[in-house]
């Protein structure tokens, strides 16, 4: 195995994958900007924009994505397994996918405003999102380690506090929440939104296991 490892190293090797991970995680940030803006716009037509845009960035990350599959395919040796590069690219998607999926139901369910929770909420997924496009960054050099276990530390504590949010928030419109029509509609879409927190921790598992593999 560690023969094998060695021969990889002397091989020459495809380093656009990591310009496409990064570009992957920076549209990312895009759609969490996006869904920031959207948490506290007013009017109904600019509501309307920014769920478009946001559509708009989910479909630049499956492009993105699919360029990502398509070189893997192309490709003889890469930086690192093709297996982990496939799953750091699919995992990133996720985030966005539920990202977009928030969007749409804050259009379709016409909500006219965010709960402050949800705010809350939408906020901590921006950071995490921020903290994993960081270690995206980073993963091209191994010799940051502890700046990627740092990254991988402030994900775990952003997604813990999503969990804390997630649970205060959903307690409390059960409690104050009279309209049970309003209630399965705010429900979905703070579920939306934590998926998408879990989802970011996923991507930084993924990140993760890379540094264990490589460092």
């Amino acid at each position: 195995m560690k023969i094998d490892k060695f021969i990889r190293r002397l091989l020459p090797r495809e380093h656009k994958f990591y310009t496409l991970l990064e570009e992957a995680s920076g549209n990312l940030v895009k759609g969490a900007e996006a869904i920031k803006r959207l948490s506290f716009s007013k009017s109904p037509s600019d509501r309307e924009a920014i769920v478009h845009l946001i559509r708009d960035i989910e479909h630049q990350g499956d492009s993105i994505t699919h360029r990502i599959f398509s070189e893997l395919n192309a490709t003889f040796v890469t930086p690192l397994d093709r297996e982990d590069i496939h799953e750091l690219a699919s995992a990133i998607d996720d985030v966005l996918d539920r990202i977009d999926g928030s969007a749409s139901r804050f259009s379709l369910y016409k909500l006219h405003e965010c709960p402050p929770s949800m705010i809350q909420l939408i906020d901590v997924l921006s950071r995490s999102i921020g903290e994993l496009h960081r270690g995206v960054e980073l993963v091209k050099n191994m010799q940051q380690y502890d700046e990627l276990q740092k990254v991988f530390r402030v994900v775990n504590e952003y997604e813990n506090q999503a969990d804390s949010i997630f649970e205060s928030a959903i307690a409390e419109l059960f409690e104050h929440e009279k309209n049970p029509v309003n209630i399965i509609k705010l429900k979905e879409v703070y579920v939306a939104l934590e998926t998408a927190t879990d989802k970011c921790e996923d991507a930084a598992n993924v990140l993760e296991g890379i540094l264990i593999k490589h460092a």
